[in-house]
């Protein structure tokens, strides 16, 4: 997905936000200083004037190269305006009530400082005008939900219960127990491992047939492993996470004939063992290692181990087989995919429903067989109006293709994706968005989230809902969307974790949120580093390493989090001139001490430190 030009559908939300932050400062500047207020006021006025015009903007910014550099240019505009309100913040008092309340406030400041901000905040208030005028220039059409003035609206329309959210699983009770007859103990009783693959296109349900099976009465008296793998194939780390779940206690061996040594111990200590391996990839760049796999999972003399591998490749399916065929998931009839849109919409209820479901139909056409499509279609169905579902139909997302075939299953889940990205409110896009800054498959901590939600500003000011019930709201909505999946995998990281959940994101949701966070994520940890001038959060795999080695501009840095980094010592330079950090997350660090230069980072709200089992927040 990384071709498309998402990067610019983030600006209407970055808009709504600090149009927000503007008005609470306008607020308290009337108290503190009347003479910043006309430049504040300016400001506002302006974003008001290009509001309308951002979700015609965005739609163009996918396929129109002029109009995606507007918007970056936009957007670089926007966060310097907020990261000079946070910058005020910090260099004032934080007594301040409504300081505390929304962590948005100009304090009180001197008389030197107040001659420099008002300097800066007249040539940034400039620019900013320079580049909305420039809006003419493209004959935008005005409408859509990007109405700032019209925002806020504290009831969640798209809420729903838990039946929806464990929706019913549509289509896969026949694969399911095709599968697992094929796996009986009767079949398996001369083998002492057996591999079978599932592969299939991305969002067809792969995961979710593999956790049927994997939690089916016939495996209740098996040892159970679930791991997931990715694109990112590495033999060390599958290795670790089978020991860490086979021991119930975390695992870190660093040498692969230590790890190969301690699974053997363990899998000789068990009569069964079923292991399920998430998102299988061929490792282009070190050979196939399919050998390496069979090789660790080979089990020791008695036991007999059952593998159940998902993949998109069906050449390696057909490799690590060691039964008859491998399983090729079926496409969902068209009939499974509107029962799907059914059920995540709440059909039932609504009104005019036989003129609903022609129009519902056709939309369940588009989803191409795939199961992700259906059901991030259908929740976001759930709160629309006749004539929206109809705009939904007839949207051209479904004419614009990365692959130039516009027919494929793979394009269709990632329009539907796409559309439902466009429908969600603005504070809703930008905590979806953050969730780019974990990796992979990795288990997201549900209380930790909320907290990073609330420390970077990405909740709306509370009226009727606290911030804690309005970040509930926004992960039931992620959910709902199938944005967000609650993990049913063990994790080592739920004994830190006071909510006792967790959620991972499905690999394409994963790729969606890191093309619309495409110049707003560093990832130092892959080969070729993502990111650029725009970056507001970074992921490191060296936390000795100074930052400023890894970006240009550390003052940007929002949140930071470091990866696979208990081989070095935790050094201060490491975060040190992020001066505007908001989150660090420290939980993959050994610390023995947090080094001092912490606590002269004035905006910093949440810290994570596993190795001390705390949170300082």
């Amino acid at each position: 997905m990384a071709e498309l030009g998402l990067g610019g559908m983030l600006a209407s939300a970055i808009l709504n936000v600090l149009y927000q932050k503007i008005s609470l400062a306008i607020e308290e500047q009337t108290r503190l200083q009347q003479d910043l207020s006309d430049d504040l006021e300016g400001m506002k006025m302006t974003l008001e004037s290009v509001a309308a015009l951002l979700n015609d903007a965005e739609r163009r910014s996918i396929e129109e190269e002029a109009v995606l550099l507007w918007l970056k240019r936009l957007k670089g505009a926007m966060y310097a305006i907020d990261d000079m309100i946070d910058e005020f913040e910090a260099a004032g008092t934080k007594s301040s009530a409504s300081a505390s309340k929304f962590g948005a406030m100009i304090p009180c400041l001197t008389i030197g400082p107040k001659i420099k901000i008002a300097n800066k905040m007249k040539k940034m208030r400039g620019k900013l005008e320079h580049i909305t005028k420039q809006h003419k220039d493209f004959s935008f059409t005005a409408g859509g939900t990007s109405n700032v003035v019209e925002q806020a609206a504290t009831d969640d329309t798209r809420e729903t219960s838990s039946a929806v959210e464990e929706a019913i699983i549509v289509g896969r009770t026949e694969e399911k127990q095709k599968i697992v007859a094929s796996l009986s103990d009767e079949n398996l009783a001369q083998e002492e491992i057996t591999i079978l693959p599932i592969y299939g296109f991305g969002g067809m349900g792969k995961t979710t047939l593999a956790k049927l099976v994997f939690n089916d009465a016939q495996f209740n008296d098996y040892s159970r492993v679930w791991v997931y793998v990715s694109q990112y194939f590495d033999l060390k780390k599958i290795g670790n996470s089978m020991i860490s779940q086979l021991s119930n206690g975390d695992s870190h061996l660093t040498q692969k004939e230590v790890i190969n040594k301690r699974l053997q111990e363990l899998l000789a200590g068990k009569k069964k063992i079923l292991v399920v391996l998430v998102d299988l990839w061929r490792d282009d760049g070190n050979g196939c290692q399919v050998e390496d796999v069979r090789a660790m999972l080979r089990a020791g003399e008695g036991s007999k181990v059952v593998v159940l591998v998902t993949t998109r490749d069906e050449g390696m399916a057909k490799e690590l087989c060691t039964i008859q065929r491998p399983h090729k998931i079926a496409p969902l009839a068209n009939d499974m995919c509107w029962a799907i849109i059914k059920q995540k919409s709440a059909f039932e209820s609504k009104d005019g429903k036989e003129q609903l479901e022609k129009i519902g139909r056709d939309i369940a056409l588009k989803c191409g067989g795939v199961a992700l499509a259906a059901q991030s279609l259908g929740y976001m169905l759930r709160s629309m109006t006749f004539d929206e579902w109809k705009s939904v139909r007839d949207s051209d997302i479904w004419n614009v293709s990365a692959s130039g075939d516009a027919r494929s299953p793979q394009h269709k889940v990632l329009a539907s994706l796409r559309l439902s990205y466009n429908s969600m409110p603005p504070y809703l896009k930008l905590c979806f968005g953050y969730c780019a800054t974990f990796p992979k498959g990795h288990n997201i901590s549900k209380g930790s989230l909320i907290h990073q939600w609330i420390s970077l500003g990405f909740v709306e000011p509370p009226s009727i809902l606290s911030m804690r019930q309005l970040c509930e709201s926004y992960v039931r909505q992620l959910l709902g969307l199938s944005f967000l999946e609650v993990s049913g995998t063990p994790s080592i990281a739920r004994l830190h974790n006071e909510d006792g959940i967790t959620f991972t994101m499905h690999d394409l949701v994963h790729d969606l949120a890191r093309s619309v966070m495409v110049h707003e994520v560093l990832d130092t940890t892959k080969e070729r580093s993502i990111g650029a001038t725009y970056s507001r959060y970074v992921l490191l795999n060296n936390c000795s390493k100074p930052l400023e080695l890894s970006t240009a501009s550390p003052a940007k840095i929002k949140a930071m989090r470091f990866l696979d980094c208990r081989k070095t010592e935790l050094c201060g330079a490491a975060f040190s001139s992020a001066k505007a950090l908001r989150v660090l997350d420290l939980s993959e660090c050994s610390i023995m001490k947090l080094p001092d230069s912490i606590g002269r980072l004035k905006q910093l709200r949440w810290v994570y430190d596993i190795s001390a089992a705390r949170v300082h927040w």
